[in-house]
């Protein structure tokens, strides 16, 4: 590899990071263009994860540590790739940076946030609760930076920011502006977004009480999260004793998503031992087309199915409805295994919405897509992770790997 090799990495989730940390290793200078105000992604937002079931930030601060002492690597949050031109060993890249509002001064000390009069939803917790305009993101977000969502800014309460900041952090004079790089290769990395459950008509998201996705599930379960970890419906707090999972949640369907993401079978599985560890009287029945549990994952698969309390039920729900007079959610499907059609009350359901992936709402230019929106690699631009296809997040890291050694080659005869 000659000196001077520079790598762009698009979006800072546990595969940008990965490929980023893993080709600075090597010698080659990393940049980081990452959309949100952290680097982490959507693992950030878990409660645990495969394979392990321990909370990612364990995994994640070992990556946040190694950029940190590692000089070459630099990184933008709250930018965007527009454009890329040129060819491999040589692209110019434009990158459109958004202002923070809030300079390398901070400290994280939280007094913007305390004066700060105006409140937004809490996007990182799915809208679930509220933070102030002036926010740090989640506890232990890297970097440690507040950010201020100026739309949500009332009339001049940007002062009462500024006056609380003792160390001239807040700086409304930052402006939108686009920068412009040079590169030897790209690595796009930009993840996935859970499926829009508002476009699934018959499974109630936003009409019916109580009906939440499994990211919302992973913010509800965790100790960071929206209600301090504890399994508790929205519309009145209510302890979660019964629930339904409903796998497929506009997945494997020609007018949503046509593929299966797979990681959404796993995630139902962890998440009802997250009910059932909290609650021991609780119980959960999963409605599925079919259980996806490849290789090692199996015995997961086994240890869920010996407890009693969980329902496994062959058949793709219909309709999900509020109960009348109640909370309560009715969940009607047909069990394929009896032919019988079902009708059943829970306190929850939890939609297992699939994986889609990030290119498919705003495609980078100069960068090639499948119809359904991954990233397809080149000959000097490389997709890594879920930005490629569905994975989970030990079989993202190994695919960054393979994409560090690909972008190490490129320009030089290599693939």
């Amino acid at each position: 590899m000659p000196d001077g090799k520079r790598i762009l990495v698009i979006g800072g989730g546990f595969s940008g990071l990965t490929t980023a940390v893993d080709a600075a290793e090597t010698g080659a200078e990393v940049i980081i263009v990452e959309k949100n105000p952290y680097l982490g992604g959507r693992v950030a937002q878990l409660n645990k994860y495969f394979p392990k079931l321990c909370p990612p930030l364990c995994g994640l601060e070992i990556n946040f540590r190694r950029i940190k002492t590692n000089p070459l690597v630099s990184f933008y949050t709250m930018a965007e790739v527009e454009n890329i031109t040129g060819q491999p060993g040589n692209y110019e890249v434009s990158i459109r940076q958004y202002p923070r509002y809030v300079n390398d001064n901070c400290v994280a000390c939280n007094a913007c946030a305390e004066a700060c009069p105006s409140e937004r939803l809490n996007d990182f917790n799915f809208g679930m609760d509220k933070t102030k305009a002036a926010y740090l993101p989640f506890n232990q977000a890297f970097p440690q930076k507040y950010v201020i969502d100026d739309k949500y800014c009332a009339k001049d309460c940007g002062k009462l920011c500024r006056d609380a900041c003792k160390y001239n952090a807040i700086d409304f004079d930052m402006k939108e502006e686009v920068i412009k790089i040079n590169v030897n290769s790209i690595v796009v990395a930009t993840g996935w977004n859970p499926y829009d459950p508002n476009k699934i008509d018959n499974l109630g998201f936003g009409v019916v009480k109580n009906v939440i996705t499994n990211m919302m599930m992973e913010r509800i379960s965790s100790p960071t999260g929206p209600t301090g970890g504890k399994i508790l419906r929205p519309s009145d707090g209510k302890p979660v004793k019964s629930v339904a999972f409903v796998q497929c949640a506009g997945s494997r369907d020609e007018n949503h998503l046509p593929f299966c993401s797979y990681i959404c079978c796993l995630a139902s599985l962890k998440q009802t031992t997250y009910v059932r560890e909290q609650y021991p009287d609780s119980n959960a029945h999963i409605f599925y087309i079919d259980i996806r549990t490849p290789g090692r994952y199996e015995k997961f698969y086994s240890k869920v199915k010996e407890d009693s309390n969980i329902k496994f039920i062959k058949g793709k729900v219909a309709k999900i409805t509020q109960a009348d007079g109640s909370d309560d959610v009715i969940v009607e499907a047909e069990d394929m295994s009896t032919g019988n059609k079902i009708r059943m009350k829970f306190d929850m359901v939890v939609l297992a919405t699939g994986m889609e992936p990030a290119g498919a709402d705003k495609k980078i230019k100069g960068v090639d897509y499948t119809p359904d929106g991954f990233a397809i690699s080149g000959s000097g631009i490389f997709s890594a992770g879920c930005t490629k296809n569905p994975m989970d997040v030990a079989r993202s890291a190994q695919d960054a790997t393979g994409a560090v050694l690909r972008a190490i080659n490129a320009g030089q005869g290599g693939q």
